[in-house]
């Protein structure tokens, strides 16, 4: 494993194949803990807005929620905390700017569900009739004022029904609200939501006080996720659909996972590519040992044997790169996590540090990608061993 050949372009073949397979094995776990910690980065922020389970109508656009309902919910064990909420398109407009946009009447359990605090970067989270609370995009766009009474937010939905529009003399229903909370969290956020009371989104939608989009829910600390599925399901008469936070993101979800996959392929790709070195180093090296093997031969060794002895050395190569190349690749990345070079946007005021996740999911996946990509480039290279007679 560790002799010098008697050819010096041989020695040098060997540390570079051996430079390779720690360097492809320290690149590929790099690439999947940037991934994997991109990931967590990108749903942490879904979960402030997003609840750990989400209680839909099976049919039909709203909740009839009675008393019943409420109460046997209130009794669910996993349950922690619950709130109503009545979402809908709706129109806004402001010294003749406009921006369409979902208007989410919540009730005064909202922040116990959702971490909604935290992103309120002006302001406070105030829903009291007239009091809205808007996006950090929204506010801009249409140039909101803060606390203004005197210049408010003009909040517009159609009426629902049937026939031409022009045979209502009031064909949709409007409010005039004033700002008095900022959030601010991704751009695609900030320009969506305008949170209101559940009792203006009632009348600006038309509807009664039973109905409602959604209930949100927020489990309890230990609870089972499928045991509160299942009991929740059980709990209302009309069909409902229960969605975790993973099924309410599934296309991002299946977005992360497929980009996670396409590099890992297109990595493995690349060491294949790699990997040939050894190949032409095993090669390389039975061309050099080729006397050496005619007097084993005639000792008695079988082509099988010594075949057995060029693939051994490549599995060992394979072994140890898989190892330095891990561990390599594993203080790179704690070094990130620790003390971080890399940034996100490095001219901001704030910059965000590139988020890495260390995971042990990742360290398996890599050091058993080399070491079958390795053995499989050892059987390719020993393979390749001759004994004229």
């Amino acid at each position: 494993m560790f002799a010098k050949s008697s050819q010096n372009v041989i020695n040098i073949i060997n540390r570079v194949t051996a430079f390779v397979v720690v360097l492809g094995a320290a690149a590929l776990f790099i690439v999947l803990a940037g991934f994997a910690g991109l990931k967590h980065f990108t749903l942490s922020f879904s979960s402030t807005f997003d609840p750990d389970l989400k209680i839909l109508p099976a049919k039909g656009k709203y909740l009839s929620l009675t008393a019943q309902d409420t109460l046997k919910l209130q009794q669910i064990s996993q349950v922690a905390h619950f709130t109503k909420v009545l979402e809908e398109q709706v129109f806004l407009t402001h010294n003749q700017k406009n921006h369409i946009a979902y208007i989410k009447g919540v009730d005064e359990q909202y922040p116990k569900v959702n971490e909604i605090d935290s992103i309120i970067v002006l302001g406070n989270w105030e829903l009291t009739p007239p009091s809205v609370v808007v996006g950090g995009t929204i506010f801009n766009k249409l140039g909101l004022n803060l606390t203004d009474a005197s210049s408010p937010l003009q909040i517009v939905v159609p009426k629902a029904g049937k026939g031409s529009i022009l045979s209502d003399p009031m064909p949709y229903r409007q409010a005039f609200s004033v700002v008095q909370g900022i959030y601010q969290l991704t751009e695609d956020l900030d320009k969506k939501y305008v949170f209101s009371s559940l009792d203006e989104a009632r009348f600006l939608l038309g509807v009664t006080p039973d109905k409602v989009s959604a209930i949100e829910v927020k489990l309890a600390p230990q609870a089972d996720e499928k045991t509160a599925t299942e009991a929740i399901t059980r709990a209302f008469e009309q069909p409902v659909i229960v969605k975790n936070r993973v099924q309410l993101n599934d296309a991002l979800y299946r977005m992360l996972n497929t980009e996670n996959i396409a590099v890992y392929l297109i990595f493995i790709l690349v060491l294949i590519i790699a990997l040939f070195n050894l190949v032409g180093a095993i090669i390389m090296m039975i061309l050099d040992k080729q006397k050496n093997l005619y007097t084993l031969f005639a000792m008695g060794m079988t082509l099988s044997q010594i075949r057995c002895i060029f693939f051994l050395q490549g599995a060992i190569i394979s072994l140890l790169g898989a190892i330095f190349g891990v561990g390599l690749g594993v203080g790179i990345a704690w070094l990130q996590k620790a003390y971080p070079i890399l940034y996100i946007n490095p001219n901001a005021m704030i910059p965000i540090p590139y988020p890495i996740d260390i995971r042990w999911s990742e360290i398996v996946v890599v050091f058993l990608t080399i070491l079958i990509l390795g053995i499989m480039a050892s059987a390719i290279g020993a393979s390749r061993t001759k004994i004229n007679d």
